[in-house]
């Protein structure tokens, strides 16, 4: 009988790659891991891994009993969808990831009113970048993320994730005080914070400078927009703020209206198999009210 733990880890390694990277996700050690994976290789009576260099590669066997493990962990989660929804109570846990600004301008009001209507239902956050939260949803890390898409940067679709769109915040310049930029043209020679290279708002940010006719100056570079806001008070820097950001408040620096009035999108996403699981829905339909609080 082959087990259903043992199975998973080895759909971790197809997922992940190497058994490091299943033991850094899981909490595992890396003997632990291949010390599992080498009784399921028992259990299953073929081999299951071929080694090549220092990496490990799925036999076809394998790739089988990664296939039908996927269908077996849909199965159990809607079964426990349907379990939960034929009680009276929303209970249970939702895991949900988020990024930065979604979790200072959206997830106060969330929290507040679903401790007011859904009491014994706990909500569990960890911030994340949208890009590697997406994957880490269909992992079954989370059950829950808030991400973001910015205008000509689509976000990866993950197999067996929904999507729902939750706003669409404008993007605006944030300038110092007094410091004379009436457009993105007027910030060519003005020092840029922005967030690390290889994110969808960084990649967002330099393709409108360049469309604007400049390469943009990019001294400071963190993913935490409140430094980027110190930075634009301060005089320091200039930097693309999304609304979400202020949280309803009034901005603490002038924002600049950039052309065609930008929006990023937001939206949830959760797996196909758990999307009607009343917890799951009960979270969003009170994130989705949250917005109304902005």
């Amino acid at each position: 009988m082959l087990e259903l733990r043992r199975l998973r880890l080895l759909r971790e390694l197809k997922m992940r790659g190497t058994i490091a990277a299943v033991a850094e996700a899981l909490a595992f050690s890396p003997s632990s891991v291949s010390q599992q994976l080498a009784l399921l290789e028992v259990e299953a009576g073929v081999p299951l891994l071929t080694k090549s260099g220092r990496r490990v590669l799925l036999t076809p066997q394998a790739e089988i009993l990664v296939a039908h493990t996927t269908g077996l962990l849909e199965r159990l989660e809607r079964m426990e969808t349907e379990l939960e929804t034929s009680l009276s109570e929303v209970t249970g846990t939702v895991r949900l990831a988020v990024f930065q600004s979604a979790a200072l301008g959206i997830i106060p009001q969330a929290l507040t009113l679903l401790a007011t209507e859904f009491p014994g239902l706990r909500v569990e956050i960890t911030q994340r970048e949208p890009e590697s939260a997406l994957l880490e949803v269909w992992a079954r890390e989370f059950d829950l993320v808030i991400a973001e898409q910015y205008p000509g940067h689509a976000a990866p679709h993950q197999r067996d994730l929904d999507r729902v769109g939750l706003c669409a915040d404008e993007l605006r310049l944030g300038v110092p005080t007094g410091g004379g930029i009436r457009s993105i043209g007027d910030a060519a020679a003005t020092a840029w914070v922005m967030e690390p290279r290889g994110t969808a708002s960084r990649h967002f940010a330099e393709q409108l400078c360049r469309s604007a006719g400049f390469e943009p100056d990019v001294r400071f570079e963190t993913a935490d927009l409140q430094a980027h806001i110190r930075l634009v008070e301060s005089g320091n820097a200039v930097a693309l703020l999304p609304d979400l950001v202020w949280a309803g408040r009034q901005p603490s620096v002038p924002l600049v209206r950039l052309p065609g009035a930008p929006r990023r999108t937001v939206f949830t996403s959760v797996r196909e198999a758990s999307r009607d699981r009343p917890a799951i829905v009960a979270v969003r339909g009170i994130l989705s009210r949250s917005i109304g609080f902005l």
